[in-house]
C-alpha cells in the first residue's frame, strides 16, 4: 500500500471524492475527476515530492488509472533513481 504523503497528494486532484471516504487501490481515477491536467500537475508534485523522474514509457494515462497502478509506477520511478 502507498504511503500517507502519495494519498494527499492525489487527493488534490480528485474532486469527486469526500474527505472521509476511503481511496480504494482500484478506483479509477477519471471517475474520481483526475483530467490531463491534473495529471501533468500531480506528476509534477510527485516527481519533485519522491526526488524521481517519470521517463517517457510511463507517461500514458494508463498508468494513472488508479491509485495502485500510479503508486506502482512511482515506485518503478524510485527504484530507476535508487
Amino acid at each position: 500500500m502507498w504511503d500517507q504523503q502519495f494519498e494527499d497528494m492525489l487527493r488534490t486532484y480528485l474532486p469527486f471524492i469526500a474527505a472521509d471516504e476511503p481511496l480504494a487501490e482500484d478506483a479509477d481515477l477519471r471517475d474520481l475527476g483526475l483530467d490531463s491536467l491534473g495529471a501533468v500537475e500531480l506528476l509534477a508534485s510527485l516527481e519533485n515530492a519522491y526526488g524521481v523522474r517519470f521517463v517517457d514509457d510511463m507517461l500514458t494515462m494508463d498508468n494513472f488509472a488508479t491509485p495502485g497502478v500510479l503508486w506502482g509506477t512511482l515506485d518503478k520511478a524510485r527504484e530507476v533513481a535508487a
